[in-house]
């Protein structure tokens, strides 16, 4: 047990160091962060004084303080974080994220908010001191969040959602992108065509759409603006189905099984899915049934991700997920620096792959 009243040892500070080593404060924080002309034998000096005091390197809290910032962004993903892990498109921005936060320097801190107790995040952030907040992925279109980070001042980015004027974005047009594969699979003569988009709302469940849940006043949320962009190809009662979890290989394999295990005069000849990986599984639902791809069915897919371990490649919607992660911490990167970046839209492409054909 520690004796009570004893004195804890106190942290050595930058100053001890500079006073052993005989130099200024300023010397001693040069030889620590690299970036100024400090001479070698002078930095070894300084090195070593740190060394037999114990000094492991300036305090973080109280640099964060001098500076006014802290360093760490947070990144909010919908649901547990391992769905975020599983998808590849969601790596891929986050990959391009990270790699443009490192020139600030600045961390990210990743904070799962429930689905269906979005709320539940504002006490768990509020304590935290954070420089800017990013909404990644397919998030609801409205978030309880913004007001709580609006409130404090945090700098708020997304990727098109939640569509509030206090985010700012790097989106796609998703109705439009939502029309560009839909088309091809209209001029490739296919009339029989049924869709599997993700979740339309946070609540949805799997299964039918719902008229309600696709309105296009909501046009910026993911699900519901490729539906809407599907419709203005194939009609405004085009089927169409949604998984119950987002954008996973099991939702889409569900979906596949329920839209083709039907009598051949009701199945459809091309099925145009909102993830590469809910394309995925419908491809194996469809093989499983002893249908091939695309001689039987036309698949297409959204996002533009590479899945090796699948003996097709995609015909999908490139919205090149690295690079929009970039982006996004760009635009981070230059509101922490004193600028106003406004908010972006980034093109997308049709990637031709292996899995469209005429229909039989």
């Amino acid at each position: 047990m520690p004796t009570r009243g004893r004195p804890r040892p106190t942290r050595p500070t930058l100053r001890d160091v500079a006073d052993a080593a005989g130099v200024s404060v300023s010397t001693a924080s040069l030889a620590f962060s690299g970036k100024g002309p400090v001479a070698t034998a002078t930095a070894e000096r300084v090195r070593a004084a740190a060394g037999s005091l114990g000094f492991t390197g300036p305090n973080p809290l109280a640099a964060s303080l001098r500076q006014g910032r802290s360093g760490v962004v947070a990144v909010l993903v919908e649901g547990r974080l391992r769905t975020a892990f599983r998808d590849p498109f969601a790596i891929a921005v986050l990959d391009g994220l990270a790699e443009a936060l490192e020139e600030l320097p600045a961390g990210m801190l990743l904070v799962g908010q429930p689905t269906d107790e979005g709320a539940s995040v504002v006490p768990r952030l509020a304590p935290l001191a954070l420089d800017a907040v990013v909404f990644s992925l397919c998030g609801p279109g409205e978030n309880p969040a913004v007001e709580h980070l609006a409130a404090r001042g945090v700098p708020m980015f997304s990727t098109g959602v939640p569509g509030d004027r206090r985010v700012t974005q790097v989106r796609i047009d998703e109705r439009a992108a939502g029309v560009l594969v839909a088309q091809h699979v209209h001029d490739l003569g296919h009339r029989r065509v049924a869709h599997v988009a993700l979740p339309m709302h946070p609540s949805s469940t799997a299964g039918p759409v719902l008229d309600a849940e696709a309105t296009p006043d909501q046009v910026t949320v993911p699900s519901v603006g490729r539906l809407l962009g599907y419709r203005d190809v194939f009609g405004p009662d085009a089927p169409a189905v949604q998984t119950g979890d987002g954008s996973s290989f099991e939702g889409g394999r569900m979906a596949g099984r329920a839209l083709l295990d039907v009598p051949p005069g009701r199945r459809p000849t091309a099925v145009v899915a909102q993830s590469d990986v809910i394309a995925a599984g419908v491809i194996v639902a469809a093989e499983e049934l002893g249908l091939r791809v695309p001689d039987d069915l036309s698949v297409t897919g959204f996002d533009g991700v590479e899945l090796p371990w699948l003996p097709h490649r995609i015909t999908t919607v490139d919205q090149q997920g690295r690079e929009k992660g970039r982006r996004l911490g760009e635009l981070v990167r230059r509101r922490l620096t004193g600028s106003r970046p406004r908010s972006v839209t980034q093109p997308v492409s049709l990637r031709p792959g292996t899995t469209t054909a005429p229909p039989p």
